[in-house]
């Protein structure tokens, strides 16, 4: 009997320090989610709210400085770059004009502007959503000279033998073709009404086409950027030696590239990176250099061009 009751004794000790194993031993979890994989969705939120504001197109506008049609298939390339690198389309639109480009740009058809300097300060005159973002370098240099050009052959040897001569200019907004000569001519020599001063101005419509404009003996003198006659002497050889230039205006800051401030700054800090990457791109550097002879490209700042807009104002440009 007492073996019976041992036995019955260990059993029963055994069954409850099974239980008591079984209510120690921890209830397994469910497995917790992959952090990595929240982590990824909440990125791919923040980047979708970030570019939910951005144009499902960028619009560049340029103002042909040499023909139209070349200067729309030159800038094609740079327009499939900037595509590549910031994820958009871009897309590059010759505009008639720096006026054109600037309405275009307030009104936000146009995103990124090639303006020169006094196109950006008429820019900024009528709009408080444009603003300089680079400038263009050339041969080292972030600031040039307006060139006067006359015939190797014409009798003109200096600025006050132009009067009542006949003047071929890009534009009337344009810094190099009109303001800065116009101002010197008022500074330097008195003139107080330029358009009386010639017997006639012709608006070219473009730097390359103010210069043909003397080459072929309908004006007298033209005035451009520096050296503007390189911009034609592919279609042009003789123009080195039929044309000279006569005379320079003072320093004039470089052309910008100029947004619009309605896009995003994410996308506006993007675009100045990827501007600036090609300072180390030999290809998109001979772009720049076709299509307005640019060498580099810099930052820029607004004040960089006040001295310009000391100058437009002896001037009434609409």
């Amino acid at each position: 009997m007492k073996k019976l009751l041992s036995l019955l004794f260990v059993l029963v000790l055994a069954m409850a320090l099974a239980a008591c194993g079984a209510a120690d031993e921890p209830t397994e979890e469910a497995p917790a989610a992959d952090p990595t994989e929240e982590e990824t969705d909440a990125t791919e939120e923040t980047d979708e709210d970030a570019t939910a504001d951005y144009p499902s197109e960028l619009v560049m506008g340029f103002v042909p400085s040499q023909d139209s049609a070349n200067i729309a298939d030159t800038v094609a390339p740079l327009a499939d770059r900037l595509s590549e690198e910031l994820g958009i389309p871009v897309r590059g639109e010759v505009m008639t004009n720096y006026t054109a480009t600037v309405e275009a740009m307030g009104n936000d058809q146009v995103h990124i502007g090639f303006i020169p300097a006094f196109g950006y300060v008429l820019a900024t005159d009528r709009y408080d959503h444009i603003e300089a973002v680079l400038k263009s370098v050339r041969h080292g240099s972030s600031t040039y000279k307006a060139q006067y050009t006359v015939r190797a052959d014409s009798d003109i040897e200096s600025l006050e033998d132009l009067e009542g001569k006949i003047w071929a200019l890009p534009d009337l907004t344009s810094t190099s073709g009109y303001l800065f000569p116009a101002a010197q001519l008022m500074d330097d020599y008195g003139v107080e009404d330029v358009e009386s001063f010639f017997s006639n101005i012709i608006q070219a419509g473009g730097h390359d086409n103010a210069l043909i404009q003397v080459l072929e003996g309908d004006a007298d003198v033209a005035t451009t950027f520096d050296d503007a006659r390189e911009s034609i002497e592919a279609d042009y050889p003789e123009v080195m030696e039929e044309l000279r230039v006569l005379d320079y205006t003072d320093e004039i800051p470089n052309d910008t590239i100029s947004v619009t401030t309605n896009l995003p700054q994410e996308l506006i800090d993007q675009i100045v990176e990827v501007f600036l990457s090609f300072n180390d791109d030999e290809e998109m550097l001979e772009i720049m250099d076709s299509v307005y002879n640019w060498t580099g490209i810099d930052t820029a700042t607004d004040s960089d061009y006040d001295v310009v807009r000391s100058v437009s104002e002896k001037f009434d440009v609409n």
